[in-house]
């Protein structure tokens, strides 16, 4: 199902909307908040990257760049961390409205993010995961590098990297 679907860039304007998308996939301890999201799209709207029927956003992908090559607790809070020369991208959520999920949507949107992120000539990107999506990363060709440091929602993470090739 296509529909009328475009991947673009997050505004302002859909805060109401990723809001209740992120509040949809993530227990309350591990959402963004609603704070949380305004300011990163303050900060970095174009590291939103948004896959859309028309109006309706169906998934999204957030995070930054940094020259940090670890995803950290406070980097999900801080925005001011967000370098946009960044070597690293890092990935905070990939979120899919539950009612679009296991359609290939967040699939389609997390290769425009891998094409976007090798064209701006970063490292590589850097997420983590619950233990039971490691398989679905590793697709795209994220190696888990295990369980990561990060507490954020006292849950346990693996660390995933995915190191762009040198051209």
């Amino acid at each position: 199902m296509n529909f009328n679907e475009t991947i673009r860039h997050a505004t302002m304007k859909d805060l109401d909307a990723l809001t209740a998308i992120e509040e949809a996939c993530f227990p309350p301890a591990e959402a963004a908040s609603a704070y949380a999201l305004r300011a990163r799209l303050s900060v970095y709207p174009d590291f939103f990257w948004i896959l859309a029927d028309g109006a309706t956003i169906i998934s999204f992908i957030n995070g930054f760049a940094t020259n940090r090559p670890d995803l950290t607790d406070d980097m999900y809070e801080d925005a001011s961390l967000h370098d946009p020369d960044g070597e690293w991208q890092m990935i905070f959520g990939v979120d899919t409205d539950p009612r679009f999920q296991h359609l290939g949507y967040a699939s389609r949107l997390m290769r425009a993010v891998i094409d976007d992120t090798r064209a701006a000539g970063r490292r590589g990107l850097v997420l983590t995961c619950k233990e039971r999506l490691i398989g679905f990363y590793q697709r795209f060709g994220f190696i888990d590098e295990g369980v990561s440091a990060s507490t954020h929602g006292n849950v346990v993470w693996h660390q995933m990297r995915l190191t762009c090739d040198a051209d």
